[in-house]
């Protein structure tokens, strides 16, 4: 392992990846995973509510943040294997996992994929079909590749890579490999449904996907099918959960004191 002399990260080699991640708190361990185009840092305004109680792992996924790229494609599935590869390599026992947009989709995929890894998990802002988006988005994703850094320059996610990014100059790079995956078609809909892990369905009231597809996800987890009952035996088998929290956008979410207080709520429970 090597230092990350700004922050005190350090580096885990697992699955051909040199994965910079971060330790903070103690207590529970938690798994916190970003989004696209970010790093752990963009949890810094949560970040103390989350260490309260929690032993809080940020690792920086493929590509993002201090990890470089490697010669695969950007997949949640792979990325999920990753953070499973990280667990063991800390010698952390089931994990707690929030994950935040591409983080969510990883941690879902840790969950269907390594469920003796993860204890409970909040899957927020995570589409499960690439269809469940609204078409305006489905149409900027379209343009996202190497002809977009010119103006993504003017963005906080391009100033975050060129300052900590392993090589800087890959920026394009980033942008091709995550234009081309959300160019795949895709349906997790099976995963999901048969999830043996608790989990917290959670999105902003004005996602990037409608909330009746959170909804979608949730029924596909048993809920919504019947009334909770005065005891709450007719809440879904299995501890699942589903939050819309208001006010908010995919685009603010991961920083809000109501994403941090719902996840903990959920994981205390």
């Amino acid at each position: 392992m090597t230092n990350d002399e700004t922050r005190g990260g350090q580096y885990a080699d697992v699955n051909g990846v040199h994965l910079y991640y971060e330790v903070h708190g103690t207590g529970g361990p938690l798994v916190l995973l970003h989004g696209g185009l970010g790093s752990g840092e963009m949890f810094g305004p949560v970040l103390p509510a989350l260490t309260e109680h929690h032993q809080v792992i940020l690792p920086d996924l493929q590509g993002h943040g201090r990890t470089a790229d490697v010669d695969r494609p950007l997949d949640v599935r792979l990325m999920a294997d990753d953070v499973a590869a990280l667990v063991d390599h800390l010698d952390l026992g089931p994990v707690d996992v929030v994950g935040y947009s591409l983080g969510g989709g990883v941690g879902l995929q840790a969950a269907i994929r390594h469920p003796a890894t993860v204890r409970r998990l909040v899957a927020a802002c995570a589409h499960i079909r690439r269809d469940a988006l609204y078409p305006q988005m489905l149409a900027q994703q379209a343009q996202v590749g190497a002809d977009a850094v010119e103006f993504m320059k003017q963005t906080p996610m391009y100033e975050l890579y060129q300052r900590v990014a392993p090589h800087p100059e890959d920026f394009a790079r980033l942008l091709d490999k995550i234009g081309a995956s959300m160019a795949l078609d895709f349906d997790f809909s099976d995963g999901v449904r048969g999830l043996q892990v608790p989990t917290l369905v959670l999105a902003a009231d004005a996602d990037m996907a409608p909330p009746s597809h959170y909804v979608e996800v949730f029924a596909l987890l048993g809920g919504g099918q019947r009334d909770g009952g005065w005891d709450g035996s007719g809440r879904p088998d299995g501890g699942h959960a589903l939050a819309i929290l208001p006010g908010l956008t995919h685009y603010d979410l991961f920083a809000s004191p109501l994403f941090a207080a719902t996840s903990l709520a959920f994981l205390a429970g």
